[in-house]
């Protein structure tokens, strides 16, 4: 029950019985616990890939290694030239 079968859903709902209200509510409840679950799951993901890299770079940085390669640095000016509205679908896709 998502997008427009949702919106349509919550019009007039002064029109609709007791009973329709209940049924369209737990279908609400119940995509907002998938959804829920799907950030929770993407955010444990997230973290752990974050965690992963601040490894490498320490190991790198024990090891005398540079951090950043000037790949990362000319990539960075890529990245702060660009307009604010497409640089985080950019960084995304690469």
């Amino acid at each position: 029950m998502s997008g427009n079968a949702s919106d349509e859903s919550m019009m007039d709902l002064s029109e609709k019985t007791d009973e329709e209200l209940r049924v369209l509510l737990d279908a609400l409840c119940r995509e907002e616990e998938q959804i829920s679950y799907k950030r929770r799951i993407l955010h444990g993901k997230i973290d752990i890939l974050r965690a992963e890299l601040v490894e490498r770079l320490k190991d790198k940085r024990t090891r005398g290694e540079k951090l950043f390669t000037r790949k990362d640095i000319d990539r960075l000016g890529e990245i702060l030239a660009e307009e604010g509205t497409g640089v985080s679908k950019k960084v995304i896709e690469e």
